[in-house]
């Protein structure tokens, strides 16, 4: 990565306060999604990296609402999910990957997930990832959100999608160049 685009993924220090602050906020208001984590050891790690923040802040922009779900104990991180609701506005109507993307003929989405989770420098959530955000309460009651699918299921064309509908969390099937207005994926970052 070039010292110009190095730059530009920086966050002002107005930018990281903002942040900080509203990560702080959700944090207090879910506890129960990090049950014996302290936001005083999440703050510093998260100052400490400040690369990460400008990830973060992609997450929340795009409408993630990211939180801490846990840490590893092993590494020392801290890991966040994209807990929003519904899957993130901000990341809807996109097809699985790149080679979908380019397979279209025509009526192409913007994007795809892979690669805006590679821009944002997140991890797409796979499907044990996706069941255990469940865990810590219902999403995706009328969106769905696009999960990483194993090469043997992508390599014959298809990918992964995860929703939550009476009250049991479901995997489907699509064409990876499908694109839907109410499907979208949620990431997963470890700071």
């Amino acid at each position: 990565m070039d010292d110009d685009n190095i730059e530009k993924e920086m966050l002002s220090s107005e930018q990281q306060k903002d942040l900080l602050r509203t990560l702080k906020l959700r944090f207090k208001k879910n506890m129960s999604r990090h049950r014996g984590i302290e936001w005083g050891k999440v703050i510093v790690k998260l100052v400490a990296n400040p690369e990460k923040l400008w990830s973060l802040n992609e997450m929340e922009r795009t409408g993630g609402e990211p939180d801490v779900v846990g840490h590893d104990k092993e590494s020392g991180k801290y890991i966040f999910y994209d807990c929003s609701m519904e899957s993130p506005k901000g990341r809807r109507s996109v097809c699985y990957d790149r080679e979908a993307l380019e397979s279209r003929k025509e009526n192409k989405p913007d994007d795809s997930a892979i690669d805006m989770a590679a821009a944002m420098r997140i991890e797409i959530l796979t499907e044990a990832l996706y069941r255990e955000l469940q865990k810590l309460g219902n999403f995706d009651l009328k969106t769905s959100s696009w999960v990483k699918t194993p090469i043997t299921i992508r390599s014959l064309g298809g990918a992964l999608f995860c929703d939550r509908r009476y009250n049991t969390i479901f995997v489907y099937h699509n064409g990876a160049e499908s694109y839907y207005a109410a499907r979208g994926f949620r990431g997963s970052l470890r700071v």
